[in-house]
C-alpha cells in the first residue's frame, strides 16, 4: 500500500517524535562493520541477536557495543536543519520526544553534545531500557499517554526501517528521513524527505 502525506499538513501536529541516531545526528553508524566485529549475522538484528544469547556471551557482546555507541555519540553532528527544526517546534509549543535503539544514557549525551538537551523533558526520552525496542509501537504509545495525546496528534520521524514500522504500527504520521534519496521504504511511510529543512519550511 503506498501511503501519501502533504508536508503543510504537518501543521496541525503537537507531539513530534524523533529517532535520534541518524535522524537528528548525522549516520555515524556502520552497522555491516559493527555486526561483523560482536559476530552477529549480517541479516539480524543487533539488540534482537543479543536477546537469544547465552548470559555471559550477550553480556560480552553487550559490553562491546556500550563502547562502540559512546564512541560514536561521542563525535555526534547534527543534521542540517536539525536545531533549526526543533527550535521552530519548541516555539510553537509542541511536546518533543525521543524514541531510540540506544539507551536513554547515551541519548543525553548525544544531546548534550549537540546542544539540543534543552528541547527535550528526561522523561520524553526513551531508550531500550525504557520500553521495548522498535520496531515495538510501545515506546510510542507511551509518551502519548503521557502526553494525554492520540495518534492522530503525533509524527514519528527516523531514517531506517524499525523507525517506519514503529511508526506505522503506532498509528502516528510516520516521515521516513532519507538523506541519500533511495526512497527504500516510501511504500510504508506518509512522506519521506530528503533533508530536515523540508519540515522547517512546513512550520
Amino acid at each position: 500500500m503506498q501511503y501519501t502525506f502533504r508536508v503543510g499538513s504537518l501543521l496541525d501536529k503537537l507531539c513530534w517524535i524523533f529517532d535520534l541516531d541518524g535522524t537528528l545526528t548525522q549516520q555515524l553508524y556502520d552497522f555491516p562493520a559493527i555486526k561483523r566485529q560482536l559476530g552477529i549475522p549480517p541479516d539480524q538484528g543487533i539488540l534482537e541477536t543479543m536477546r537469544h544469547m547465552e548470559p555471559e556471551k550477550a553480556a560480552r557482546v553487550g559490553a562491546e557495543l556500550d563502547a562502540i555507541e559512546d564512541g560514536i555519540a561521542r563525535r555526534s553532528i547534527a543534521s542540517p536543519g536539525a536545531e533549526a527544526l526543533l527550535q521552530s517546534l519548541h516555539a510553537r509549543g509542541c511536546r518533543l520526544g525521543i524514541l531510540t535503539r540506544n539507551t536513554k544514557a547515551r541519548a543525553h549525551l548525544t544531546l548534550d553534545i549537540l546542544g539540543f538537551d534543552h528541547f527535550f523533558n528526561d522523561e520524553d526520552i526513551l531508550g531500550r531500557e525504557e520500553a521495548p525496542h522498535k520496531p515495538d509501537p510501545a515506546g510510542i504509545n507511551h509518551l502519548l499517554a503521557n502526553w494525554s495525546a492520540g495518534p492522530d496528534d503525533a509524527l514519528f520521524i527516523g531514517d531506517n526501517i524499525y523507525d517506519v514500522q514503529t511508526g506505522r504500527s503506532a498509528g502516528v504520521t510516520t516521515v521516513h528521513f532519507d538523506p541519500e534519496g533511495d526512497r527504500p521504504h516510501a511504500d510504508l511511510a506518509d512522506l519521506t524527505i530528503s533533508s530536515l529543512n523540508e519540515l522547517i519550511q512546513a512550520n
